[in-house]
């Protein structure tokens, strides 16, 4: 019971301090833990991050935004050559995998490619399904980075990601306790710094709210000491 609790609790903590059998109880609570994931939660979650990933994502494109992290630099590598944005998401992530495999593990290393795959397949699925003729920037960014931001807290609860900067900053928060969104944060003013070569200033400027978004979510929802054990 928190110090401060409210008087009628008074009687019931002076009972539990009588009786051992009520002490013992709340021990046994604390070290309870949930168990993990089953496949079928972890396909849900999967789905559901997809979807609402891909609709983020195409919320940006629509408005001729990008983002931070790993879908950021896929916008970069859209923007800069003509690439499918699907393409230029797995093709970025290429290089992390060998990085979510040594910190993370095996299992989180192939929900990740998983996920990565599937999102790829999503983003372009959803560009020939929605048809998106004009999208006001700053509401693109808003919902654009809040479903973003959403659906990676979905996959971080089931221990994965979308791969690239995501695992990066979940093994700084495992090995030295470093918020996840505040990591994400930092690299992705990077990543929109680089953007101004590729983007005019005003629609970086909205890619900037959008990114804030989605690391908002992290930052707020995804902490030290939350994430589930492997």
């Amino acid at each position: 019971m928190a110090q401060g609790a409210p008087a009628p609790f008074a009687p019931t903590l002076q009972a539990m301090s009588a009786s051992p059998t009520a002490l013992r109880e709340p021990v046994a609570s604390a070290s309870w833990r949930p168990a993990p994931p089953s496949l079928l939660d972890d396909l849900q979650a999967f789905a559901t991050a997809i979807v609402v990933v891909s609709l983020g994502l195409s919320l940006l494109s629509g408005a001729g935004l990008l983002t931070g992290g790993t879908p950021g630099l896929a916008f970069l590598l859209r923007y800069a050559t003509g690439w499918p944005l699907g393409v230029a998401l797995f093709v970025v992530n290429l290089p992390f995998y060998l990085l979510a495999w040594r910190e993370m593990g095996g299992r989180f290393t192939l929900r990740t490619l998983l996920a990565v795959g599937a999102l790829s397949a999503g983003v372009e699925a959803v560009a020939r399904l929605i048809q998106l003729q004009h999208v006001q920037p700053m509401y693109a960014a808003i919902a654009g980075g809040t479903l973003i931001g959403i659906g990676l807290l979905v996959l971080f609860r089931h221990r994965a990601s979308l791969g690239g900067i995501n695992v990066l900053a979940l093994a700084l928060q495992r090995r030295f306790g470093v918020r996840a969104g505040a990591v994400q944060m930092a690299i992705d003013a990077a990543i929109v710094v680089a953007a101004f070569a590729v983007v005019d200033p005003a629609r970086v400027a909205y890619s900037v709210v959008g990114s804030l978004c989605v690391n908002a979510v992290l930052l707020f929802n995804h902490r030290p000491g939350r994430s589930p054990r492997r």
